[in-house]
């Protein structure tokens, strides 16, 4: 994660090397959103929500922020306020459309699984494709604005929204930049306290699952690391103290209740009461509890230190992978979607046991890598660099 105060600075030259840190989380957290969207999935009982307050989303989040600042933040100051709108309105565009495509691309295959399978098991399942099909008159214009944000592809209109609110901050951010934590403060509190958030099903009133206004807090945490805004923390040992002390304690109390994720220390009724008693607010992921914040700044000062500056400790052929996939995450994001649904699939047929289970999240990889070179490939076409042939 690119927070060094001379890479943080705001005035930096717009072209800088990359920094691997912001490459290597984004690609780790892609892996294990991949298996957490399998369902049913044994390797689900291993990833870090089972460990903590915070997930992969939240480093997806996070991530997303710190990326948004190097791809917009510069164009505000360079290009004017007008043209950095513009960009990230355009920006919007994009990730709409592909929102819309992944939930085509998803739909696609559970229809055909249960066109060759028989019955309706898939489309009645985790996405009600049955509900939309059936009443498509009126769901589909729903799904279309946003207005109906159906389970399993709900993170990208929540992105969608934050995407939106950058020209907002980097105004306010001229004025004074404390401007911009007094946006960030009210929006928490809007979600948190006044119950602000969009319909994300019009039949039931329930909100988006991922509340924008809530969510915007880790966000434009990393959009203002990475801006400069906020200062890098120093390498302190009390601070690393902290820190581990957070992770430990959340440790044994996130593994109660509805998950089974054997840590060894088996399960305490007591320590379920606890997570049951954070979930309701402290933990609580929709409109993000305080205690998911700090868990997670926790988590993310730990990583700073561990892989050193500029990401010298990230090493091996295993970072290198990582760090391919963490360069192309919305593209390798949606083709998880899509994969995660056919691993699902794949795994009902064949059985669940510790060998199936393997082959399958370790072929779900493989996809998640060959998206990430050729869409870097298309990035980075040979024919750029071939001189124009003649006529």
């Amino acid at each position: 994660m690119n927070i060094q105060p001379q890479t943080l600075n705001a005035t930096a030259p717009a072209k800088r090397a990359r920094d691997p840190r912001l490459d290597f989380f984004r690609g780790l957290g892609m892996f294990i959103i991949l298996i957490a969207h399998v369902r049913a999935n044994g390797w689900a009982n291993w990833i870090p929500a089972r460990f903590g307050f915070s997930d992969a989303a939240d480093m997806f989040v996070f991530c997303s922020g710190m990326a948004s600042a190097i791809a917009f933040g510069r164009l505000f100051v360079d290009a004017g306020w007008f043209q950095g709108a513009a960009r990230i309105l355009f920006r919007i565009w994009q990730v709409y459309w592909a929102h819309i495509g992944s939930f085509l691309a998803v739909a696609l295959v559970l229809l055909t699984a249960d066109s060759w399978l028989g019955g309706d098991h898939y489309i009645n399942g985790e996405i009600p494709l049955g509900d939309i099909l059936a009443n498509a008159r009126e769901r589909l214009p729903e799904l279309l604005t946003l207005h109906y944000t159906p389970p399993y592809i709900d993170i990208l209109p929540m992105y969608l929204a934050i995407l939106a609110m950058i020209p907002v901050v980097m105004l306010l951010a001229k004025i004074n930049r404390w401007l911009v934590a007094a946006f960030m403060l009210a929006c928490w509190i809007g979600a948190n306290f006044l119950h602000l958030n969009f319909v994300g099903d019009p039949r039931t009133g329930q909100g988006w699952y991922f509340n924008p206004f809530g969510w915007q807090v880790i966000f434009f945490t990393g959009f203002a690391f990475m801006r400069g805004w906020i200062p890098a923390p120093p390498v302190h040992r009390w601070l690393v103290i902290a820190s581990v002390a957070m992770v430990i304690v959340a440790l044994p109390i996130s593994c109660q209740g509805g998950y089974s994720c054997y840590a060894g220390y088996g399960y305490f009724p007591a320590l379920a009461e606890i997570q049951d008693h954070l979930r309701e607010w402290w933990t609580e992921k929709t409109n993000y509890g305080p205690l998911r914040y700090v868990h997670f700044m926790a988590t993310v000062y730990l990583a700073y230190v561990l892989a050193g500056e500029r990401g010298r400790n990230l090493a091996g052929p295993l970072v290198a992978i990582t760090l391919q996939v963490g360069q192309q995450t919305l593209a390798v994001f949606l083709t998880g979607l899509v994969t995660a649904q056919i691993m699902g699939i794949t795994l009902d047929l064949i059985g669940r046991n510790i060998w199936t289970t393997a082959l399958v999240n370790l072929a779900g990889f493989a996809v998640l890598i060959a998206a990430a070179r050729i869409v870097g490939w298309f990035k980075r076409p040979p024919w750029r660099s071939k001189p124009a042939s003649a006529a």
